[in-house]
């Protein structure tokens, strides 16, 4: 009996030894990978640093800068994350190691439906995410394309300025200002545009129930993409969807896809019928497809859906909040706003309409839009890339499957970049041959290297048409509650960041 006291004493005392042996050599470890690790704030445990992104994440981690410096370290949940803040590290992320960082992190909203499965902008890099890349470049990047569709982007605008002049004429009938909210107009001129492009269709017929429905669904899967997801830290949680993201989507998306799927079986029966010549971006996918199993090359029913879906989540929100951002900055800086008007008036004159040709001659205007740009980039962090191997990145460790943030709107106001970085100014783009196309580092607002927006080309014609088109049109004021310095400018966080208190504006039409 002594005996067998002694030996578990002793096998105790050993087990209880090794035990503490072990915990030194994990401490030890973890302490050796925190120093190879870029620096980053304290984490809590299971939550990391979750708390650390607050309302606005982009903000919050900007802030982190001068403490930690241009490359951030964070455990979000179970999450491994990098975030990217000065355009040096930038310029190391997409020009030197693009191929390691070229894959994504899929949102758990995007699950629902295997929408991620078919996706250009959140898939999984691979070949068919290359095949893929190439089909849509063709249709939305090459000049002759872009060329083709310009009478469908003169269209829509028109159409807008409309329906805004309609709308305040109707107002002031009935005794009031005509003050109107602008980001539904824009948002609206933006849907509409893609729904012509991609489908040949206005998509805002207010007597088609359908339509009405499409749209609903769409800005409510807008919504979910862009709501904070606990799920997306926690996997753990992705079974109980705690927010319920995932079954609002499931929904919304299905709704979607029902839509899309009844408009590219009609276009079948169509070219079937009329053996119609390619006309419109979906006719361009129709191309492609098939049953998935003849290769890589050949696009699913469901996957041609995915992809015209996503021409609606990627484009309405980002463009329309540009073009909101860019107005309200010349509201709050009256003499940009009289130096705009002056050279639209100097090149366009008041007898006709701005044309894509006058862009090339209105620089101080290409340096608004570049300025808000700067300031006020749609997505500010971009889309969450992931680490596909280990790899040493300015001299830190970074473990694969790592997110990577790039905070975009961290780098616009990086005072190593910029002189008075949180002013807005156009005039520092005046003889400077920096833009937005993805080559210079400090302004990068729709992303670079492999996963640049695929849509950039397209973007970069509809910002400048449309904007230039509804300052030469009207005279912009603010109501009688509202004054350039009081103006508001808080943001509200999102699939694209807006305004938090949309833009009230009262446009007034010039004298032609």
């Amino acid at each position: 009996m002594a005996n067998t006291l002694s030996v578990l004493v002793w096998s105790t005392l050993f087990l209880f030894a090794a035990l503490i042996l072990l915990l030194n050599i994990l401490k030890e470890k973890e302490s050796r990978n925190c120093k190879l690790r870029p620096p980053g704030p304290p984490a809590w445990p299971i939550f990391g640093n979750f708390f650390d992104l607050g309302n606005m994440p982009h903000q919050s981690l900007y802030k982190l800068r001068a403490k930690y410096g241009p490359v951030l370290w964070l455990k979000l949940g179970s999450v491994n994350t990098v975030v990217i803040q000065s355009a040096k590290a930038a310029n190391e992320m997409f020009k030197n190691q693009d191929h390691i960082f070229c894959d994504r992190k899929v949102p758990d909203a995007l699950i629902a439906r295997n929408y991620y499965q078919g996706s250009l902008a959140f898939g999984r890099y691979g070949v068919y995410w290359r095949i893929l890349r190439r089909l849509c470049a063709s249709e939305l990047s090459v000049n002759r394309r872009i060329n083709e569709t310009a009478p469908i982007r003169r269209k829509c605008i028109d159409k807008t300025i409309q329906c805004i002049e309609n709308d305040v004429a109707e107002a002031q009938a009935r005794g009031e200002s005509g003050q109107v909210d602008l980001s539904h107009y824009l948002f609206l001129m933006a849907f509409s545009l893609i729904g012509n492009l991609t489908l040949s269709r206005e998509l805002l017929n207010l007597q088609s129930k359908q339509e009405l429905e499409f749209f609903a669904a769409m800005v409510k899967c807008m919504e979910w993409v862009g709501k904070p997801n606990m799920s997306d830290y926690f996997p753990f949680l992705r079974s109980l969807d705690p927010q319920g993201i995932r079954r609002n989507m499931m929904k919304d998306m299905g709704c979607v896809l029902q839509i899309i799927s009844g408009y590219v079986k009609e276009r079948l029966d169509e070219q079937k019928l009329l053996n119609d010549e390619k006309k419109d971006f979906l006719d361009g996918l129709i191309q492609y497809e098939g049953d998935g199993k003849e290769g890589p090359d050949r696009l699913s029913d469901q996957n041609i859906n995915i992809i015209v879906t996503e021409m609606f989540l990627a484009g309405s929100e980002t463009t329309s909040s540009t073009m909101e951002w860019a107005v309200a900055e010349l509201l709050r800086n009256p003499e940009a706003m009289r130096k705009t008007k002056d050279e639209l008036d100097r090149v366009v004159g008041r007898n006709r309409k701005v044309e894509e040709k006058d862009i090339v001659e209105l620089p101080y205007f290409k340096a608004v839009l570049k300025e808000t740009l700067r300031l006020h980039p749609p997505a500010p962090l971009l889309l969450p890339r992931n680490a596909m191997t280990d790899t040493e990145f300015m001299g830190y460790q970074i473990p694969k499957d790592t997110q990577v943030f790039v905070n975009v709107w961290a780098i616009g106001r990086d005072p190593d970049c910029w002189e008075n970085p949180l002013s807005f100014k156009p005039e520092r783009f005046l003889g400077s041959n920096v833009d937005f196309k993805g080559q210079h580092f400090e302004l990068i607002p729709f992303g670079s290297g492999r996963r640049i927006c695929v849509g950039i080309s397209l973007a970069d014609r509809l910002l400048h048409l449309g904007l230039a088109s509804l300052l030469h049109h009207f005279d912009w004021e603010l109501g009688q509650d509202a004054t350039p310095e009081s103006l508001d400018m808080n943001e509200r966080f999102g699939i694209a960041v807006r305004k938090l208190v949309p833009l009230r504006v009262i446009p007034k039409k010039r004298i032609m």
